[in-house]
């Protein structure tokens, strides 16, 4: 995991050498990378996949733990969707490689979200492993994934490739692997010199029934764990 200020934007490498879970730790980075981009004074965030992999999802060595510990970690990572969601920062994913369940989600909650090309899977698997869809992430689903997908992507688990991804919601442009930083950081300058102050204010504005309703639920949870 590295932060990094390039040319005034925040770059957050997430990368654990393995599948990039969403653990403790990983969620430790990512609010404070994006604290820490607004203390910098950035222009945009970046979160950056390692190569061939967003991410795999939850950490599913945390549920081995123990209810508690599951039901932390999951709190957890809700909050961040909605940190993200409303960030006042425009929010850009470089998508290296497979996004699954929560990697998915990560997704749906970024601004830009742009995808290496490649075998690659976005997928939200629920159905596949037996899992109901929390109304908090039907929320944040149904308000990014193209309406003509939403039975496929929700209720039948479907594996799309990135092509697919850009059609469904999921990814908004595929490049080549080897150009996707170069597209992620001319993407983020590019929204960086938009007035701030109306970013984020229209984002919110667009998007506060979302958050309202995703903010309720996750108060039903327990919090941010």
């Amino acid at each position: 995991m590295n932060y990094e200020l390039r040319d005034g934007i925040a770059v957050l490498a997430l990368d654990d050498g393995k599948a990039n879970a969403v653990g403790h730790g990983f969620l430790d980075f990512v609010n404070e990378g994006l604290d820490r981009a607004a203390e910098d004074g950035a222009g945009a965030v970046v979160l950056r996949g390692r190569e061939g992999l967003f991410s795999a999802g939850f950490d599913l060595g945390e549920f081995k733990k123990g209810p508690e510990a599951g039901i932390s970690m999951v709190s957890r990572g809700m909050a961040l969707l909605i940190r993200l969601y409303g960030c006042p920062l425009p929010v850009i994913a470089a998508c290296t490689g497979h996004a699954v369940a929560m990697g998915a989600f990560l997704l749906l909650a970024c601004d830009t979200r742009i995808g290496a090309r490649g075998d690659f899977r976005v997928t939200l698997p629920e159905t596949r492993i037996s899992m109901d869809l929390p109304p908090i992430l039907q929320a944040l689903t149904d308000a990014r994934v193209t309406p003509r997908f939403l039975t496929r992507a929700v209720i039948q688990s479907e594996i799309f490739s990135p092509e697919l991804a850009v059609e469904a919601g999921f990814l908004d442009k595929v490049v080549d692997p080897g150009d996707i930083d170069d597209a992620a950081h001319t993407a983020a300058t590019e929204l960086a010199e938009l007035p701030g102050k109306y970013y984020a204010g229209n984002k919110l504005f667009a998007r506060q029934a979302t958050i309202d309703a995703m903010q309720a639920e996750l108060d039903k949870f327990g919090g941010a764990g």
